[in-house]
């Protein structure tokens, strides 16, 4: 696909600012098969009825505007997708042709075609099936593309309980696309969702593509159980990546003089952290933000930080997710504050810790997940 001015788009894109490995690429053949299986369609769309859901790198995106779509709507979950995404969009000289948008009606109001990458969950498919089915044209068309090995009959189903006709594509170099046409009308919005915890003391409130959901993951927990021995003295906490927002939560219930700031890149997490928050009565003392590795908080000025970071990009096992946070962890930390961080017992993270953060103990441990608290260097 080529610009007006016979410029190469896929070709162009690059993953910047996101991790870099060896086999991590901006465009993958799952986008090259929706733009292919879309052309038709995005040919017969006027300006504005053409919507992108959790486009990586901006290939979706790009791809369709370089293809004739005008004011393409785009929500990407991923602060670091929106990011790839402009600057992608400058590199490529489409800036301004897309506008991006929260996950809701205003998405997809009046959407003629929405393209949309599987997402990990089947609750963030049916977050996505009921905001589309909800909003878009009469004759709507939604398409659905992954690598094969990651979609399933359910994923099927779950297009099902908005759409009356759903079929999948045929493959092609292992992904495939799942069509979704004729809008069922009512379809209802069943999220946020809410799970009350009794064993924690806690509420949790979780989109669909919220990691873990309104579950508490283990390695959360193992963070929890260590919650009475952090900072007691601390007056202002981060809870980096902070998911659904349970351990922000939780340390304001702890500690009411405690001031705490949840930040993650994922604004699924954000929405949710914030209800959760709410529910749970703290929300006077727990401010959400959507940032990237707490680039909104100012250097040296947080006494804790808290932290259950990633370790899988995609189907990859990386550090490089992780170092970020702990780099950011080290440069918000006042010195002698301290970040408490769980993690796999496989992960060789200490090494990190100790270069970007400072000296590193064993906090608790067990059969799955090391707690390590690390004081920032004076």
């Amino acid at each position: 696909m080529v610009d007006a001015d016979g410029v190469s788009v896929l070709g162009a894109l690059r993953r910047e600012p996101d991790v870099e490995a060896p086999d991590l690429v901006a465009v993958d053949a799952t986008d090259r098969l929706l733009l292919d299986e879309a052309a038709g369609l995005l040919a017969a769309t006027g300006p504005g009825e053409v919507a992108v859901v959790d486009d990586s790198y901006g290939a979706l995106t790009l791809g369709a505007v370089a293809a004739g779509a005008r004011d393409v709507r785009v929500h990407q979950d991923l602060l670091v997708g929106e990011l790839a995404l402009a600057r992608n969009a400058e590199r490529t000289r489409l800036t301004g042709t897309y506008r991006s948008l929260l996950l809701g009606p205003g998405l997809a109001d009046g959407a003629r075609l929405v393209l949309a990458r599987a997402p990990k969950s089947l609750d963030a498919l049916r977050e996505l099936t009921e905001v589309v089915a909800g909003s878009a044209a009469p004759d709507a068309t939604l398409l659905v593309g992954g690598r094969v090995k990651h979609m399933t009959h359910a994923m099927n189903d779950v297009l099902a309980l908005g759409f009356t006709d759903v079929h999948a594509t045929l493959a092609r170099q292992k992904s495939r696309v799942l069509v979704a046409r004729g809008p069922r009308p009512g379809v209802p919005s069943s999220f946020p969702r809410r799970q009350q915890h009794p064993d924690l003391g806690l509420t949790v409130c979780a989109h669909g593509a919220a990691f873990a959901g309104t579950r508490v993951d283990g390695g959360t927990r193992a963070l929890l159980a260590v919650l009475p021995r952090m900072a007691p003295d601390a007056r202002t906490a981060l809870d980096l990546g902070c998911g659904t927002g349970v351990l922000a939560a939780a340390l304001a219930l702890a500690q009411p003089e405690l001031t705490v700031l949840a930040g993650d890149q994922s604004a699924a997490a954000v929405a949710s952290a914030t209800e959760t928050a709410a529910v749970n009565g703290v929300a006077d003392r727990v401010r959400v933000v959507r940032d990237d590795a707490a680039s909104s908080v100012p250097d040296a000025s947080v006494d804790l930080v808290v932290c259950n970071p990633p370790f899988h990009l995609g189907a990859a096992v990386v550090t490089g997710a992780a170092d970020r946070l702990f780099a950011a962890a080290g440069r918000v930390l006042r010195p002698g504050g301290e970040l408490w961080c769980v993690y796999n017992n496989r992960l060789p993270h200490r090494a990190a810790l100790r270069r970007l953060v400072g000296p590193t103990q064993v906090a608790a441990s067990d059969r799955r997940f090391t707690v390590v608290v690390s004081t920032r260097r004076w």
